[in-house]
């Protein structure tokens, strides 16, 4: 009887974390990407602005990515970061981004660790490709990126806007420290 309990008892927390995950993922309109990414465009090295804080970016500091389409028909992601500060051991961490069909590569899974992948939509994209405001559905992530370490204020401004508008937890935004490219 005892393992019955125990059974019942674990059945019954794996559908109430379920059902408040389902509960959760209904909460959020429908999260609207930009309408196509030329990835052609998008290739090469983006830095990270501001972003929700992520427990794999804990102690970050001069994060960029790259992006690189591989002939295989997906982008290899190249993440970068100086652990402890800006003159902290730079920390690479490869993964692979993979266009969702349909979406006209404005939706990607992007996979770090097999077989997890977590979602990398693009938000807003200036027609320049020049700056751009990512995230994912649960609204669990954000991340604004720029070809360039610094970004107008103007612009910042407008994409956390943007981004409170789809429903983001702005008020949790940090801003990236990327004193190791800015200073002489």
């Amino acid at each position: 009887m005892k393992k019955n309990t125990k059974l019942m008892l674990g059945a019954g927390a794996v559908l109430a974390g379920a059902a408040l995950l389902t509960k959760r993922s209904r909460s959020h309109a429908p999260l609207e990407t930009v309408p196509a990414v030329d990835l052609n465009k998008y290739e090469g090295r983006w830095y990270e602005i501001a972003a929700l804080p992520q427990r794999f970016e804990k102690g970050c500091h001069c994060v960029y990515a790259e992006y690189y389409q591989n002939p295989d028909g997906y982008l290899e992601v190249n993440n970068y970061c100086h652990k402890g500060g800006p003159n902290g051991k730079l920390d690479k961490a490869e993964g692979k981004g993979f266009p969702v069909e349909g979406s006209n590569n404005s939706k990607l899974r992007v996979q770090f660790f097999w077989p997890f992948r977590g979602d990398y939509w693009v938000l807003e994209l200036d027609q320049a490709y020049q700056h751009v405001l990512v995230g994912s559905p649960d609204r669990d992530s954000l991340w604004i990126l720029s070809r360039s370490p610094q970004l107008d204020q103007t612009v910042y401004d407008r994409l956390v806007q943007q981004a409170a508008h789809k429903g983001f937890p702005v008020n949790k935004l940090r801003q990236t420290d990327q004193s190791c490219f800015t200073s002489a």
